[in-house]
């Protein structure tokens, strides 16, 4: 590619969020948080809109179209101009996807969301539809047996999952057309995309530079033959190029497209209006555009060019295809090298989830003064929660909306509390609070499960069984090759005894001030990637009782070498270090249930909780500390 190099946009580097000591009580105190608790959809507008939707599918000859919950990055989480899925139907869950026909709406959703769901969407013009149990091809077929054009949008949609659909669809007069996006198209007063600021991420905290990840990268394309990579999703590139930004809310992200090639120099595409101040640090070697050269580009490239398959939007294969640029199929080349951080990267998560842990103990010391009173919210929870996070003058942002779900809210599994949902916190209650915090050297993810006075045996007896399952997951050693598919069963264990089980992973994987969703790695059953040292997951079992409770717990925890034991096979074993150290609330634990290995373990890291957080908060938490990491 032969592109006139564009002048450096000078972006600005932002300085450290200062610090501050927040009254989460005083008016006006909502209006400064990360967090809001307006009602993002209304579901009383999807019916008109999905009518609007249906007839300019008439127009165009469509019998049906995709509206996913996903943008040109594939990331988890949207910027409002394509929160599509959540304007025409009401949904707002991080996951799923609209199938619009002529005569039926289906909302597929996974098994985290079939509570939400049902609340969120019109049950009048929308089906939810459980996914994966029910596949979308074998759905089409069923509700389209005559066949028909089902139109999407190809920058939305992976060339993968549009393989697989057309596969799955072949020889039932179903086709599959590339669209312009209908929903763009009725969607009034559609906001615009984002701009937000970037910075560059210090060396000493990404723990290699740039230049050194470039180079290590273009390396391998030239072993593999290729003369280019083109790079979509919007966490690699932020840590390709040590950069972070604020274009989604609560991800420090950088939205545009990317082109590696194989001598380590970078194209970089993104929004022109960018404030300056970057250029120093991207050097000579990164050049940057306006994200509307960024098709131009593509038709220029000497092939192959790698593209992900499960990542790029199909639009990018089309590009290439149409303008006959050999394309080499394979991973994003920097998924893998992301997932597997530096030591400064772990060390900075150490910190940072001490730091966290600090804030979330002032919160729970907080809580147990105060809860019993009554009148507390799921409302009052969250603030309280991000006013102690502010307080370390460290918080960057929240690492996602804090899940604050009281009684029969914790069964839903990623609620989201607003005004219209807010509820009051009533004797035997448990509180689902899963929150976290983005700071400059990490991120994090914690969830504890709170009593709200004295609750119920079988609330207590599904704890304990929930907390069997994390201590697993915590002690496990395992060889060297195994994925999280090997080792999710180990953390339903316990439940399973009991018959019971939860509809999500037992973890995810999570970056480095970056997503809290990451991959490839996670513990679930569906997970084929070999877990290696250096890749931070969540350890979060659950258990959730519709229209009653739910229990989550969750610590967050590093890949590393395991100690041999003496006596041990000179095997190649890896294991879990807990970076999370906040206490497990104890009055729910039934100890009785508890092995002995599973109480050592209990009360081994409680004394060790104690010891890294009691001169790292204030003498009234210091106490309660003290008191909640009593040996069990």
């Amino acid at each position: 590619m032969r592109l006139r190099r564009a002048g450096l946009f000078d972006w600005g580097f932002h300085p450290q969020t200062p610090k501050v000591f927040w009254d989460p009580r005083r008016p006006g105190a909502e209006a400064a948080m990360f967090q809001s608790f307006e009602t993002t959809a209304d579901p009383a507008q999807g019916p008109g809109r999905l009518a609007r939707l249906r007839a300019v599918m008439a127009r165009d000859g469509l019998a049906g179209f995709f509206v996913p919950r996903a943008d040109a990055h594939q990331g988890e989480y949207v910027a409002d101009c394509d929160a599509r899925l959540a304007w025409l139907t009401g949904f707002t869950g991080s996951a799923g996807f609209c199938l619009a026909l002529a005569d039926v709406a289906g909302v597929f959703v996974d098994g985290r969301y079939r509570t939400q769901v049902k609340a969120q969407v019109d049950l009048g013009a929308f089906i939810p539809v459980p996914w994966p149990e029910t596949d979308p091809a074998a759905w089409l077929r069923e509700k389209l047996p005559g066949g028909g054009k089902v139109g999407f949008d190809p920058w939305l949609h992976t060339r993968g999952a549009i393989e697989k659909m057309e596969k799955a669809l072949s020889g039932n007069g179903i086709a599959l057309v590339a669209s312009e996006n209908l929903v763009d198209e009725i969607w009034d007063n559609r906001p615009l995309p984002p701009r937000g600021a970037v910075r560059p991420q210090p060396e000493g905290l990404a723990g290699r530079g740039h230049g050194d990840k470039r180079a290590e990268l273009a390396a391998g394309l030239r072993a593999e033959g290729q003369r280019a990579a083109v790079l979509t999703l919007s966490d690699s590139i932020a840590w390709l190029l040590n950069i972070r930004g604020d274009d989604i809310p609560h991800i420090p992200v950088v939205q545009g497209f990317a082109i590696l090639h194989d001598d380590g120099r970078v194209a970089l595409f993104t929004h022109p209006a960018r404030p300056a101040g970057i250029g120093d640090h991207l050097g000579p070697e990164v050049w940057l555009y306006p994200e509307s050269a960024f098709e131009a580009a593509l038709l220029e490239l000497d092939g192959p060019v790698r593209v992900d398959k499960a990542s790029a939007p199909d639009a990018v294969a089309r590009i290439l295809e149409a303008g006959g640029v050999e394309i080499a199929w394979g991973d994003d080349p920097c998924i893998l090298p992301k997932a597997k951080k530096t030591a400064a990267e772990i060390e900075g998560a150490r910190a940072a989830h001490l730091r966290d842990g600090a804030a979330m103990v002032e919160f729970l010391a907080w809580y147990d003064a105060t809860a019993h009173r009554g009148g507390l919210t799921e409302i009052d929870l969250v603030v309280e929660l991000e006013a102690q996070r502010r307080a370390t003058g460290a918080l960057r942002d929240i690492s996602f909306e804090t899940i604050s779900g009281s009684g029969p809210h914790g069964a839903v599994i990623h609620y989201r509390v607003t005004r219209e949902t807010n509820r009051g916190l009533a004797p035997g209650d448990l509180v689902v609070l899963d929150s976290g915090g983005q700071y400059d050297d990490g991120t994090t993810d914690i969830t504890r499960t709170l009593p709200v006075g004295e609750v119920g045996r079988a609330e207590r007896e599904a704890f304990t069984r929930v907390l069997q399952g994390m201590i697993a997951i915590s002690r496990v050693q395992f060889p060297r090759g195994l994925a999280g598919r090997d080792l999710d069963a180990l953390a339903r264990y316990p439940l399973w005894l009991a018959h019971c089980d939860y509809d999500h992973g037992t973890g995810h994987g999570v970056g480095s001030y970056l997503s809290v969703h990451e991959g490839p790695q996670r513990l679930s059953r569906l997970s084929e990637v070999a877990l290696e040292p250096g890749m931070i997951l969540s350890n979060e079992p659950g258990y959730y009782r519709e229209g009653a409770f739910g229990i989550r717990i969750e610590n967050l925890v590093v890949v590393r070498e395991a100690d041999r034991p003496e006596g041990g096979d000179a095997r190649d074993m890896l294991g879990f270090e807990t970076l999370t150290f906040v206490p497990i609330d104890r009055r729910l634990v039934m100890a009785g249930m508890l092995s002995a290995a599973e109480r050592d373990w209990l009360d081994g890291y409680h004394a060790e909780v104690r010891r890294k957080l009691a001169p790292r908060v204030s003498e009234p938490a210091r106490a309660w500390l003290k008191a909640a990491c009593a040996p069990i």
